[in-house]
């Protein structure tokens, strides 16, 4: 296979890969490292060594210092402390224990050095919100055990990071070299790690802060002044660059007034295409006889990692606080690794085996299997033991409603009294502002921006209503959410835009969305009818008074908006409904008052 081959090769199994775990809410790393290990080992389709030569340890030092200061970007120090003993313990005390135990465990029945033992502990300490994530999409645990696993994956994966980083540069440091010069060399990496990139982080970041740039190198330059931070720190001290992009992404997360959404948007952006081809790539290195020439100590490793090493951790750091028995099982078991581990361990291998470290080799099918085992293992059985243990959130009824406007409220609130969640989205202050007083749960900000995926809680929400006048943003706050539900659970009023020039027409994928409470309705139309005054009414349906009772009754004088069945199942009014309501069903519709009162006055 030609060089250019393999690399479309690579790009086409990248993004299949990224889809594919998407339609089977499975984590990417799952398909990515088999299809690597398949056209790699497997067919010998892909030989990384030969296609990329003396470029392959540049491009992945390049790749890994990316997603490391696009992980230690999401570090914020006071989220660490705002959500709860349970995760500052996890990621603090807990990641130590792991880190020591998983260590000894490693120097005994590996027969790792002290020195590949630490770092090998050091690398699967990290969990991480890509695996997490999809697996508590699958398992909805109980709100309260969603947020803890969620919260730990996102801030170990920095801090583990960053532990796997300082025992690599203490390794490197300490190679044939008396103590005194060792401790001497790992001082230096320190200073230039720590110096070098607070001074950097600062720097760029008020750069980014006064708009130094322009909006559209933003970006671009944010990477390129990383990478070359990154090569300036290993020209000043050997192997110290990735301490400090580290520690630079760290320097940033935390400067206040620094808006780093777009920046963040990107580098996820980017760090999904690194880590896609990364993983291939490195899968595809691996020797044909590099898992079972593993043996039985490494299956006894796996299952004291699984089995002793995650609820010794957990059981420790549940000191003292609220969490039962049964929670601490199911925490104990779900621990799945993921990118951090692969990446750099890849990258540490790489270097340590042209430094000449005996059993560098197996560093990285080692951790491969560590990651494929958890994956596997913990995201088939995840969810019959939540089930088991009754710690499973009922099937989602809720809705996200995207807009706090006054009609937007109405509809919450009726909702709301039928025993239904319901969680309003906007950017408009004043709505959040009287949707909070009206008691409703609110989210103030964009419900597609990274920080609304890790603090928006959507623990049971099952739909979406997409109820604002924002006419460039509802499209992109659809396709998001198709992403986290079926398309089928995507409601959004008409505009009146559906008959424009194909040109000016939004998406098709969107338009088919348009259809929420029957042909006609818009935004305009359902605010024109609350600044009338118009109010939300419920109406039971028996068997004297049927619907086609409630149709001649009122007509086109309320506009229904859900109905309610005997099972207490809610069913949305919408241009293709399917169902009809029956006796014992209860009617919602927003009614005019003056309206309201003809029949009275007729009957009268």
């Amino acid at each position: 296979m030609s060089n250019m081959s393999a690399l479309a090769l690579i790009g086409v199994l990248s993004i299949l890969c990224q889809w594919g775990a998407w339609r089977l809410k499975i984590p990417a790393i799952l398909p990515l490292l088999l299809v690597g290990l398949a056209i790699g080992p497997g067919l010998g389709w892909l030989d990384p060594d030969a296609v990329f030569g003396d470029l392959l340890f540049p491009i992945v030092s390049l790749s890994v210092a990316i997603i490391l200061f696009e992980g230690a970007l999401t570090l914020r120090f006071d989220e660490i402390r705002g959500h709860g003993r349970m995760v500052t313990n996890l990621v603090s005390i807990g990641m130590v224990i792991t880190w020591l135990m998983i260590a000894v465990a490693a120097y005994y029945l590996i027969g790792f050095g002290w020195e590949m033992a630490a770092l090998f502990g050091a690398l699967v300490v990290v969990t991480g919100p890509t695996v997490i994530m999809p697996m508590l999409r699958s398992v909805r645990p109980l709100a309260r055990l969603g947020n803890i696993l969620r919260w730990e994956g996102i801030i170990i994966d920095p801090i583990g990071a960053l532990l796997a980083v300082l025992v690599y540069e203490f390794i490197i440091a300490n190679q044939g070299a008396g103590i005194s010069h060792a401790m001497q060399a790992f001082a230096t990496t320190l200073g230039v790690g720590f110096a070098l990139g607070f001074a950097s982080g600062k720097l760029l970041g008020q750069a980014l802060k006064f708009s130094i740039f322009p909006h559209y190198l933003k970006n671009v330059a944010t990477v390129a002044v990383v990478l070359g931070v990154f090569a300036l720190s290993n020209a000043l001290q050997h192997e110290s660059g990735l301490l400090t992009v580290t520690v630079m992404g760290m320097v940033m997360a935390n400067m206040r007034g620094l808006d780093l959404d777009d920046i963040l948007e990107f580098k996820e952006t980017l760090s999904v295409l690194l880590i896609s081809g990364l993983f291939i790539l490195l899968a595809a290195r691996l020797n044909a006889d590099a898992f079972s020439s593993l043996g039985m100590p490494a299956v006894l490793l796996l299952v004291i990692i699984i089995f002793v090493v995650r609820p010794v951790s957990v059981w420790v750091s549940s000191i003292g606080t609220q969490t039962t028995f049964k929670e601490k099982i199911l925490l104990s078991w779900i621990a799945p690794r993921g990118i951090v581990a692969a990446a750099v361990s890849a990258l540490f291998a790489l270097k340590m085996q042209e430094a000449g470290w005996e059993q560098a080799d197996v560093l990285v099918p080692l951790v491969f299997l560590v990651i494929l085992s958890t994956v596997v293992l913990q995201s088939l059985t995840a969810k019959p033991l939540a089930h088991f243990l009754t710690l499973r959130e009922p099937p989602p009824r809720g809705f996200l409603i995207f807009g706090a406007n006054p009609p937007a409220r109405q509809i919450a609130k009726a909702l709301k009294e039928h025993n239904f969640p319901v969680l309003l989205a906007d950017t408009n202050w004043e709505h959040v502002k009287l949707a909070r007083m009206e008691n409703l749960p609110v989210y103030f900000g964009n419900p597609t921006s990274e920080h609304a995926e890790n603090n928006m809680d959507l623990n049971g929400i099952g739909q979406v209503l997409i109820l604002s006048p924002y006419r460039q943003l509802n499209p992109v706050v659809a396709m998001h959410f198709m992403d986290w539900f079926d398309e089928d659970k995507i409601f959004a009023l008409q505009n009146s835009e559906h008959d424009a020039p194909a040109r000016n027409q939004l998406p098709e994928v969107f338009r088919k969305r348009l259809k929420l409470f029957g042909k006609g309705v818009s935004f305009s139309k359902l605010s024109s009818l609350s600044f009338q005054g118009a109010q939300v009414k419920t109406t039971a349906l028996t068997e004297s008074f049927h619907y086609d009772d409630y149709q001649e009754r009122y007509g086109n004088r309320a506009l229904p908006l859900f109905a309610l069945d005997e099972r207490g199942v809610c069913h949305l009014f919408s241009a293709d409904q399917t169902f009809t309501p029956a006796a014992g069903w209860q009617i919602v519709a927003l009614i005019s008052p003056e309206q309201e009162k003809k029949p009275d006055q007729a009957s009268a």
